[in-house]
């Protein structure tokens, strides 16, 4: 039996679930940080690689790739002030193992997620953990052509359908993007035929239309990844390109999803190019007008190679832009960084560097919002454990 609390707030989970709750502006700048967990590798977990969603008590659940009772990862939960919770402990055999990605809640507060190993056959597995810390698999990939290896995070549509990706496997190698209904999987598209990308990191975002889009880190025209575009046709779901990455001024190698804005513009990143292939990625939009998607790079992230922002930006009700860097910043360990729109122009403030210590390294993770307007975050590595941390921004 779930908790009444979250029984009492089932909307407020499925509005997360669905990706339309909205944000609200943190009041000012980030002044303060500070480390609420050091992650040691041990029973506690380590080197989470996203971030958080958050409860309705302000309890923030996570993953983490290693660890756990039996090395192969974990699900935990922990409260604003540090106090770390182990849900589940994955074996690394039938259940799942080494989950890459953030998770997603039902309107019952159950948590939805991938593992990139693991399963019946290895390949990865889709899975649910109840607060009790009851997990089930829906789905086990083959590694064939249903697809394998799966990091993305997940989706529901309003019907209760999920949706996500996986980096290896379909018809032709590449990856898929599938739907996985009660425990039921189909692929509605198998990448690596052509220029149409390949071998997608991150999940997708869905419309009420019922239309998805998504990014792929490697194939496209130049190789450098693609911006696509699925519609359910009558004839099967149709891609449509919208951007092939050039490691150019629009940057490479997006790992991160797609998200919209209150106008329906879609925002983005890549973790390396801009400044003609030089920069350290790209934060990018994608408007639609006149029947056209125009693309067009934001800003150029520091730094050189793959050290930009690996996971989705987070968008305030005022059209910020807030996100983590890989590697790039003063101690080549990462960065906390916020966009904020000034005219036609974005204007670059950095909330935190980290040194590489005790505050952490190599952040891979989404960031989320408090009712107060903190932000929370992970780091892979780093920390006085040595696997990672959880972060608190203070305004």
């Amino acid at each position: 039996m779930e908790p009444k609390s979250f029984k009492s707030r089932s909307a407020v989970f499925l509005a997360v679930a669905l990706g339309t709750l909205p944000f609200a502006a943190p009041p000012a700048p980030a002044q303060t940080f500070n480390v609420i967990y050091s992650f040691t590798g041990g029973a506690d977990g380590g080197n989470p690689l996203a971030g958080f969603i958050i409860g309705p008590q302000g309890e923030l659940y996570g993953t983490t790739s290693v660890g756990g009772k039996h090395g192969a990862g974990t699900v935990f939960k922990i409260s604003q002030s540090g106090a770390e919770q182990v849900l589940y402990s994955f074996t690394g055999g039938a259940d799942g193992a080494n989950p890459n990605s953030s998770l997603i809640f039902d309107a019952a507060g159950n948590l939805y997620g991938t593992t990139y190993s693991g399963g019946s056959a290895g390949a990865g597995a889709v899975f649910k953990v109840t607060q009790a810390g009851a997990e089930s698999v829906l789905y086990s990939f083959s590694g064939g052509t249903d697809g394998s290896n799966p990091q993305s995070k997940l989706i529901f549509d309003a019907a209760g359908n999920l949706y996500g990706t996986t980096y290896y496997g379909g018809a032709y190698a590449g990856g898929t993007v599938f739907e996985v209904t009660g425990s039921t999987e189909k692929v509605l598209h198998s990448f690596g035929n052509g220029t149409d990308g390949k071998n997608p990191t991150a999940g997708v975002t869905l419309t009420k239309k019922g239309v998805i889009f998504g990014t792929t880190s490697a194939g496209g025209t130049s190789g450098y990844g693609t911006v696509f575009r699925l519609e359910d046709l009558e004839s099967g779901w149709n891609e449509t390109i919208l951007h092939s990455f050039a490691m150019q001024n629009d940057g490479a190698t997006p790992y991160a999803g797609l998200v919209f804005d209150s106008s329906d513009n879609l925002y983005g990143t890549t973790t390396d190019g801009g400044s003609g292939g030089d920069g350290g990625g790209t934060v990018f939009e994608l408007s639609y007008s006149a029947r056209t998607w125009n693309f067009k790079t934001l800003d150029v992230l520091a730094g050189s190679g793959i050290s930009g922002t690996y996971r989705n930006v987070l968008l305030d009700t005022s059209g910020n832009i807030y996100a983590t860097t890989h590697c790039d910043g003063t101690y080549s360990s990462g960065t906390v960084y916020k966009l904020t729109p000034s005219g036609s122009s974005w204007n670059y403030s950095s909330l935190y560097v980290f040194t590489g210590q005790d505050d952490g390294f190599y952040s891979f993770s989404n960031l989320v919002f408090d009712a107060q307007g903190n932000l929370y975050g992970t780091t892979k590595n780093g920390g006085s454990g040595g696997y990672g941390v959880v972060f608190k921004i203070t305004p």
